[in-house]
């Protein structure tokens, strides 16, 4: 896992993994990992939308909250 770099300094995420299909999120005061593949409910899109967010560093919280938020796998 890497630590996401939380550049607004107020995100929910702690870290995340990227693999080709997937993007596994860990939150601040959770050590539960969440899971959202291109096979699962969140979908291609917003999985490859997350990436980029998490490479970035800023949004990543917000984007789940409003778009995926219990479409992990």
């Amino acid at each position: 896992m890497e630590k996401y770099s939380n550049k607004g300094g107020d995100s929910g995420v702690y870290s995340y993994e990227i693999g080709n299909n997937y993007i596994k999120v860990i939150f601040f005061g959770n050590s539960k990992t969440y899971q959202y593949s291109y096979q699962g409910k969140a979908g291609q899109s917003h999985v490859d939308n997350m990436k980029s967010l998490a490479r970035t560093g800023s949004g990543l919280n917000s984007y789940i909250n409003s778009y995926v938020k219990f479409k992990y796998d």
